[in-house]
């Protein structure tokens, strides 16, 4: 307890501008749902087959996963919060077109055949008969949007957009359990706020006649207006104070002195993109826009295409087979100087040299494993790969150059496989539940679990350099970039950076200061 006091302490000011973030978004995406769901709702309520149509739409959209939606979204509108509230809005529909279409046709046919015989008109009895009769249902849509919106918006950190989620990914990457917890219990205080907010809300804006008799309060018509303004107010407090914020920070930075640097979702690049934040801001004029935690490389390199970011690192193997889509090398220099070549030429990214370090795959496993099957290779580890259960992230599924080619290769199969995030696989082969990971050589928690690197006998994964990907544009438009990246270069070994990543990841030191210490003691910040 008393370290995770310790820790909200140190980070109070950025889990405050992270908690702006998340409300700007969410009610941002909320409210855009709001204007776009009751309208839809309304029209739909006069025709039974458009609101089949409708609503069987918005049941397919909320079935798809959020990630896939987020994906989905970043190669039209970038990355950052736009994405992000793309995919809320989709989510947030559902609640809000149903509930109102429902509440709207369970009216009794009588109330309307009354209204009617009054000589109202069409628009009257909506807003007059309609509207007020089912605002109950009205707003229990709205809440359920609401409070799953905040919920759904810290997958927002994946496409950089920031918000609570970005605590909550750092501390599943580097297995600190403080770290999620001082995302998630913002998280849940923000839901239950905002779902306090807009119950008074539903009470304020309800006719009396409509509520149920034991709510129904002898009130003066001067308390109740009284409380509609206090309710009003803190609706527009939610919604203002955000805005504000966000317009006062995009009107304070300028797009032509900001670089803005990616980094994929794990440890090790996101070290690497705070040493090329602060040698960056240290040694010239400009100011780095951080879009760090990204969905992995691929996402990266879809933003960099589009200039949703300048630059980003990478590794050597994983651009030849991933991004180039070029056949498999196992020479360093000829897969460098490949990428290096086909990167420009292609997408007119420039290839840094190599930041001095190989990030190759090694298959690991326990030590009693190791000892049982007398495993020391990665041939051994193929020849009973049937009788064990292997976890490792999606990405060494997916790819053609990993699993595929691995199990096509030694003409074998694992008994079982698990698709697992990069840091989650540890906790499931710690825990017995996978007995083989696809470990890389820099991790820092291969040594303190003491899981047992299975050598590359046969040289079969291609080496990972890690290397900074930049876009042409920007180094020619800011040509005192080169000299100031080029200081990463040959910079680091495989022990350097396994020893920068146990600081983060075991020793639970903040990624941001290690890169600064670092470069501190090379002397490279001013």
């Amino acid at each position: 307890m008393l370290n995770f006091i310790n820790l909200f302490m140190d980070k109070k000011s950025e889990l405050l501008q992270l908690f702006i973030q998340h409300l700007n978004m969410t009610t941002i995406a909320v409210f855009i749902s709001l204007l776009i769901g009751v309208p839809v709702a309304i029209l739909i309520t006069r025709n039974k087959l458009a609101s089949q149509i409708v609503i069987g739409i918005a049941n397919v959209m909320q079935s798809i996963p959020c990630i896939a939606l987020l994906a989905f979204a970043v190669p039209f509108v970038g990355i950052g919060s736009k994405p992000a509230i793309l995919m809320v809005i989709v989510y947030a529909l559902l609640p809000i077109i149903k509930n109102t279409y429902t509440g709207i046709v369970s009216i009794d046919s009588k109330t309307v055949e009354v209204a009617k015989g009054l000589g109202l008109t069409k628009w009257q009895r909506l807003f007059k008969i309609e509207m007020p009769i089912a605002m109950p249902f009205i707003m229990a849509g709205i809440r359920i949007s609401a409070v799953a919106a905040v919920g759904t918006m810290t997958i927002a950190a994946f496409a950089g957009a920031g918000g609570l989620g970005w605590f909550i990914n750092l501390g599943l990457n580097s297995r600190n359990p403080g770290l999620v917890l001082l995302g998630a219990i913002p998280a849940s205080i923000l839901a239950l706020a905002i779902d306090f907010i807009l119950a008074r809300l539903e009470h304020a804006i309800t006719s009396e006649g409509l509520q149920p008799a034991e709510k129904i309060k002898n009130v003066s018509k001067k308390a109740k207006l009284r409380e509609r303004a206090v309710v009003f107010a803190l609706c527009a407090v939610l919604i203002l104070v955000p805005g504000f914020s966000s317009l006062s920070a995009t009107f304070a930075s300028s797009n032509d002195d900001k670089i803005v640097i990616g980094t994929s979702n794990f440890t090790e690049v996101i070290i690497l993109g705070y040493m090329y934040t602060d040698l960056i801001e240290s040694n010239t004029d400009l100011k780095v826009d951080q879009k760090f935690n990204l969905n992995g490389g691929s996402f990266c390199f879809d933003a960099l295409n589009n200039d949703s970011i300048d630059m980003f690192v990478e590794y050597t193997g994983t651009a030849l087979s991933d991004m180039l889509h070029e056949p498999i090398e196992n020479d360093p220099d000829t897969v460098y100087n490949k990428v290096k070549d086909l990167m420009m030429e292609r997408h007119n990214i420039h290839v840094s040299e190599p930041l001095g370090f190989n990030n190759t795959y090694v298959m690991s496993v326990k030590p009693e494993l190791a000892e049982k099957y007398n495993l020391k290779t990665l041939s051994d580890l193929m020849k009973v790969s049937d009788q064990l259960k292997l976890g490792c992230t999606v990405e060494f599924v997916q790819r053609e150059d990993c699993l595929p080619l691995l199990e096509k290769t030694f003409n074998s199969k694992f008994k079982s496989v698990s698709g697992l995030d990069a840091a989650i696989r540890y906790e499931a082969i710690d825990s017995g539940e996978v007995d083989v990971v696809d470990a890389f050589s820099t991790d820092a928690l291969l040594p303190k679990l003491g899981l047992v690197p299975l050598e590359d006998d046969v040289k079969f994964f291609p080496p990972y350099y890690a290397v900074n990907f930049v876009s042409q544009e920007v180094l020619d438009k800011h040509p005192e970039l080169e000299s100031v990246l080029a200081k990463m270069d040959g910079l680091l070994d495989e022990e350097t950076m396994a020893t920068l990543n146990g600081k983060v990841d075991i020793d639970g030191m903040d990624a941001k200061d290690v890169a600064h210490d670092f470069l501190l003691e090379k002397g490279l910040l001013k």
